[in-house]
């Protein structure tokens, strides 16, 4: 077991080699995909980034469904 001067070496030395596989990395794009879709769909659940989309898959997907409150005011 590691003690004093060689026990603080090895903490730094796995901190230094942490933060390079963090930088490493990058961001995660399915989850900054995730966030931007706010929208769902209420028939089927599907997601959509923007209210005009939302409001486009609505009438052409499902045009017999009433459509939702939400999107009452929004032109496509």
């Amino acid at each position: 077991m590691a003690r004093g001067h060689q026990k603080f070496q090895s903490q730094q030395k796995n901190a230094k080699k942490q933060a390079d596989i963090k930088k490493s990395k990058g961001h995660d794009q399915k989850a900054a995909a995730k966030v931007a879709l706010v929208y769902t769909c209420t028939v089927c659940r599907t997601q959509m980034p923007d209210p005009k989309t939302f409001k486009q898959h609505f009438e052409s997907k499902h045009p017999k469904s009433p459509v939702p409150p939400e999107l009452a005011g929004i032109e496509a």
